[in-house]
């Protein structure tokens, strides 16, 4: 609320004198302060001025603050007909021994009530925006059963010795029910809150239930003849609205959406379905008041459709968690989870004459398209191609999506066969342009035919895709390596061989470190072509069978960096040319070229460099011979944490294999 500190000085200032006022009138009342002589002076000029000022402070928020500005208005002309009819019972009735009932007085007295009942619809429309179904009916529900309790204790006194005219008696009952309604719209309101209301609507709800408080044991006590004036009784009045009066300088707190969880969302139905079942209860023995009787009878039809929408809700939650957990948010198609159930599903319903085939996709070029286009270009990718891969297996299957750029397809091939069918989706899965070309390794599996069982049917058609991705020559990755790695065997056959050996314990590693194909792929080909800058460097110095001197030392460390700018001449190798730069840098920062440290190395690098030192150790050199296996792990050992990265090293170990011994002389 949009209130300067001068304007809330004030108002502080203008509630604290209301509150001392009010302080000062209940001691009259209860202690007698001022004596008897007084009386006059309190019931008159000072009960009649707490009322005023609960409406002036209604009126004064609506001149002074924007926001709300109706229904404070609202609310001060209704309290200002309060005051108004007090004023004329003063004035005109109050020395009468027989007033005429009803009156003016009672007229202005009930305007308070429509008023009020506007301004909380303004308030609450101001204030919350958006409401759940439940919160409403919580409200309702609250509301009716709080107003059959109300109407159940107090409409019956006041009909059992009402007397009179039917106007007499039709304003003796507009009063209770006047306040019986007020208390169920705060008790809805409450309701709508979430049962956390905040200040205003907690000093609104405080003056209303007073006031009705007021009303109900001051009509029981006029119908039995036991009223009394100068009680504490007539202290309730004033204090009901000046607790409204305070409301209107409240904070105003704005609410979006409003939810009840856990205990809080069934507290409300339960307690007021109990309640009107043991207002049924009573009314076995008892008999109730017609309006309470309907009261209760609401209060429990409200209940049921309060259950009925709970298990609404319920059902659609419980189907929003099922979509969302074997959906994958990204493509919309469904996930890995979704896959394996609906496999359990087909096998069992699958066989010879009817089979069905498991279509496993590993997107070939997705790594540097993300790499190069960054990752919200990658996920748009992914999400065109989900949707075309999900139309082009929609007909005769389902597609899914198992996460990173792996997609599957379960179809039933029937009478058109599965190549056509593997043709569209991997068709479904390409997508070319400017710099990138992105296609699709398959692997497919007949069931039940060749797997019985969920896992082993992705074990074969992972299998059988790995091996179109390592055997296939059409990416243009795949291309640019075979031309570098026919260079390397034209030029020095032993040096390729070299390079083959080092990828495979390079791959062997990997996969105990957890790397992904894609990964693995990369430090593959990293491997195959971490000495391809060798080709720049001359013959003396490769076979050179003695130390080198501090200008072939100097040379022969370039080859790192010649091998770089090799691979960045051809786009498709761009990813591995990083990993080439720094196959020669230490985990302890003393390598070269760039003097990198611990995890500052590319991972790859760091595995190379390991399998590299061991393949050399363990290969016959024109200036030594090779190390026995267990001598080399050794030397690994002694060198990791300096040289090497001691994960890489640990891995290593467990991941070797013993092999033959090598025969051929390799250069170094």
């Amino acid at each position: 609320m949009g209130v300067s500190p001068r304007l809330t000085l004030l108002a502080r200032a203008g509630a604290g004198a209301a509150l001392v006022t009010l302080g000062i009138y209940t001691a009259h009342l209860g202690l007698g302060l001022g004596g008897s002589e007084t009386d006059s002076f309190f019931n008159d000029f000072v009960y009649n001025w707490l009322e005023f000022s609960a409406a002036l402070a209604c009126f004064l928020r609506a001149a002074f603050v924007r926001e709300e500005r109706l229904p404070w208005i609202v609310m001060g002309i209704g309290l200002l007909s309060y005051f108004g009819g007090d004023v004329y019972w003063t004035l005109f009735l109050s020395d009468q021994s027989s007033p005429p009932f009803p009156s003016i007085a009672d007229g202005l007295y009930l305007l308070f009530y429509p008023a009020s009942y506007i301004t909380i619809v303004l308030l609450v429309k101001a204030r919350v925006r958006t409401f759940r179904a439940s919160l409403w009916l919580d409200g309702a529900l609250a509301a009716l059963a709080v107003a059959a309790c109300t109407a159940a204790l107090v409409v019956q006194p006041i009909l059992d010795t009402s007397s009179g005219s039917a106007a007499a008696v039709t304003t003796n009952l507009a009063y209770p029910i006047g306040d019986i309604t007020l208390l169920a719209i705060v008790v809805a309101v409450f309701g709508l809150s979430g049962w956390r209301p905040g200040r205003a609507w907690i000093l609104i709800g405080a003056g209303l239930v007073l006031g009705g408080a007021a009303d109900a044991i001051y009509l029981v006590q006029t119908a039995r003849e036991t009223y009394q004036e100068g009680t504490l009784l007539d202290a309730l009045w004033p204090a009901s609205l000046i607790l409204i009066g305070l409301a209107a300088w409240q904070p105003r707190r704005i609410r979006d959406e409003l939810s009840l969880e856990g205990w809080r969302a069934v507290v409300v139905p339960v307690l007021s379905a109990v309640v009107a079942l043991a207002l049924m209860t009573f009314d076995h023995f008892e008999r109730l008041n017609l309006p309470a009787l309907v009261l209760t009878a609401a209060t429990l039809a409200v209940a049921c459709a309060r259950m009925a929408l709970s298990f609404s809700e319920n059902q659609r939650m419980l189907a929003a968690s099922r979509k969302e957990a074997l959906t994958d948010a990204l493509t919309g198609l469904r996930n890995r989870r979704a896959l394996m159930a609906d496999l359990e599903r087909e096998l069992r319903r699958a066989d010879a004459t009817d089979p069905r085939v498991v279509i496993l996709y590993d997107l070939n070029g997705f790594k540097q398209y993300n790499d190069t286009f960054g990752h919200p270009a990658g996920d748009a990718l992914l999400a065109r191609l989900g949707t075309r891969l999900g139309e082009a297996a929609g007909v005769l299957g389902a597609a899914y999506r198992l996460g990173g750029d792996e997609f599957c397809a379960l179809v039933r091939p029937g009478q058109l066969g599965v190549d056509p069918i593997i043709a569209a989706t991997v068709a479904a899965l390409a997508e070319g342009g400017e710099g990138f070309s992105v296609t699709a390794s398959v692997g497919a599996v007949r069931v039940p035919a060749e797997a019985r069982a969920p896992s082993a049917a992705l074990q074969l058609a992972d299998a059988r895709m790995y091996a179109q991705k390592g055997g296939g020559r059409s990416s243009p990755a795949r291309q640019s390596r075979d031309v570098l790695l026919r260079t390397l065997r034209e030029r020095e056959p032993a040096l390729h061989e070299h390079l083959t050996g080092v990828a495979e314990l390079c791959l062997s590693v990997g996969r105990l470190l957890g790397m992904s194909p894609e990964e693995l792929d990369e430090l593959a080909r990293a491997a195959e072509l971490h000495d391809i800058g060798k080709i720049a460097i001359p013959d003396a110095i490769l076979d050179n069978p003695g130390p080198l001197d501090a200008a072939e030392g100097s040379f022969m460390r370039r080859h790192t960096i010649i091998g770089e700018r090799i691979l960045l001449a051809a786009p498709a190798l761009t990813p591995i040319a990083h990993i080439v730069r720094s196959t020669h840098e230490r985990w302890d920062g003393a390598g070269y070229p760039d003097g990198l440290e611990g995890e500052e190395i590319p991972l790859g690098s760091r595995i190379v460099a390991v399998c590299d030192a061991f393949d050399a150790m363990t290969t016959d050199r024109p200036y030594r011979r090779a190390l026995p296996t267990e001598e080399a792990l050794d030397e690994l050992s002694k060198c990791s944490g300096s040289q090497f990265d001691p994960a890489v090293v640990e891995q290593f170990g467990r991941a070797h294999t013993v092999r033959p011994p090598a025969t051929a002389v390799r250069p170094a």
